[in-house]
């Protein structure tokens, strides 16, 4: 029995030690004298928040000293592309909430920054290095900042910082860099509102950036005008229909759109939508509203086109026995898009710069990624680059509309510019010629000798005879 006793006695002994060991195990090892924080870089993307790697940024290290421990010295230490060479460093030190009375001397070497205190900075004192005017590798990628430091042990290893992202220097930046550095840019941003509003290096910046949202802006005002279109030219006959409930609504569809500010029908249609269970992408509730308020005008466009139209016109159309509809999609509409053309392709232009509201309500067209440029950069460049998108497209829009309008207005005195002189005289007996024949052909087939004779007894001797 006793033989016995032992052997159990000796495995619980056993197992008591090897349930120490495992726990010894679990435990955490001891805390580092000095515990990095964090370790963060400032954006340096001209216009953007990025890093760019091979750029002048600032890091911001911080560390914490534990308790018991003294630290007298901390190196930072960067991948061999990164330098610290021509940087400044500012030294925080801070006890709780104040800031300790504690200095030290930052010494570079190339990918090294050697911070050496006149004192030792005891437990619970945070260290802040802020490095102005550092370079994280050109290349980019994920770095960390690692390195070392020195307490009453000697050196230790210090714990390496959570991975900063970095991007590779572009095109572009290289040419943002360039700019900063040439003397013409210095001395234009100098001058304060040629600074604030054309900033070289942010028009470089913001021409990039903006594309995206000045396509989205072209996409939306291109497929909501043929929609607006269609419904202008509903309603516009609908106000010329001669039932009177077609009238009403039309003219009240047409004054209610006109008479209130788009801006209230964005808000009204992106936030009143959703509280009835009505839910659109913006983009496409974007296109929607620009083509609803652009029918409104577009529906006075087409009206007054069609009342253009002489009346004796329907009238040759009821005689040859055409109907309302042949009349109007054979005989008033085509001439009515020719006319109205100019003011269509104006309106056009109008609700391609109205798409800019649209940036209220969180639709990312070209002002709004202005506007969140503006916000990064705090310069007011960049809606100065959005104007200049702007006016890539209505330029030239306004150029057409006034070739389109000089050659209608060719068109409709001859074809070509009016004579003068002798010329003048003998264009005009022409033209009263071929005017008087047209009513005497006319009166002629109509059997109306009256209007025959008097069109006959008008006209020139050389015209009578052709007639």
């Amino acid at each position: 029995m006793s033989l016995r006793k032992r052997s159990e006695r000796r495995g619980a002994v056993a197992i008591v030690t090897t349930l120490m060991l495992a726990l010894s195990l679990a435990m955490p090892t001891s805390a580092l004298a000095l515990t990095t924080n964090k370790a963060t870089a400032r954006p340096n993307e001209d216009g953007g928040s990025s890093v760019i790697g091979g750029l002048d940024t600032r890091l911001t290290w911080e560390g914490t000293v534990e308790e018991g421990e003294e630290v007298t010295e901390v190196t930072l230490m960067l991948p061999d592309d990164g330098t610290f060479d021509g940087a400044t460093t500012k030294i925080t030190v801070l006890d709780g909430l104040k800031r300790a009375k504690l200095e030290g001397e930052a010494v570079a070497n190339g990918s090294q920054l050697t911070v050496t205190f006149k004192e030792p900075a005891t437990a619970g004192y945070l260290l802040r290095l802020e490095v102005e005017g550092m370079r994280f590798p050109s290349e980019g990628g994920d770095i960390v900042v690692s390195g070392s430091y020195v307490n009453q042990a000697g050196e230790q290893t210090l714990a390496d910082s959570k991975p900063i992202k970095t991007i590779a220097n572009t095109p572009l930046q290289a040419l943002v860099a360039q700019l900063d550095e040439a003397p013409w840019v210095q001395a234009w941003n100098s001058n304060p509102f040629l600074g604030m509003f054309f900033k070289p290096q942010l028009l470089a910046t913001a021409f990039a950036t903006l594309v995206p949202g000045w396509l989205l802006c072209l996409l939306i005002v291109v497929i909501a005008y043929p929609f607006a279109i269609v419904l202008g030219l509903v309603f516009a006959l609908m106000k010329i229909s001669k039932h009177r409930l077609l009238r009403f609504i039309s003219t009240l569809y047409i004054n209610v759109l006109r008479g209130t500010p788009l801006f209230l029908q964005i808000y009204i249609m992106f936030f009143g939508l959703p509280m009835m269970n009505i839910n659109i992408d913006n983009n496409v509730l974007g296109v929607i509203v620009i083509a609803i308020n652009a029918s409104a005008y577009l529906a006075e466009i087409f009206r007054a086109g069609i009342q253009s139209i002489p009346q004796g016109q329907y009238e040759a159309a009821s005689s040859l026995g055409m109907n309302y509809f042949q009349t109007m999609f054979s005989i008033i509409l085509p001439q009515t898009i020719r006319r109205v053309i100019p003011t269509v392709t104006s309106d056009f232009i109008t609700s391609y710069k109205d798409t800019s509201l649209l940036s209220s309500v969180g639709v990312m067209e070209l002002m709004m990624f202005a506007k969140n440029l503006t916000s990064v950069s705090g310069n007011m460049t960049p809606y100065v680059a959005a104007a200049i998108f702007y006016l890539v497209v209505t330029l030239p829009l306004i150029k057409v509309v006034s070739i389109v309008e000089e050659r209608i207005a060719n068109s409709e005195r001859g074809g070509g510019p009016r004579p003068k002189g002798k010329n003048a005289a003998k264009a005009a007996e022409a033209s009263n010629g071929a005017k008087l024949s047209g009513l005497a052909v006319h009166a002629q087939a109509l059997d109306d000798e009256h209007a025959y004779d008097s069109a006959m007894g008008q006209m020139t001797p050389s015209y009578a005879s052709e007639v």
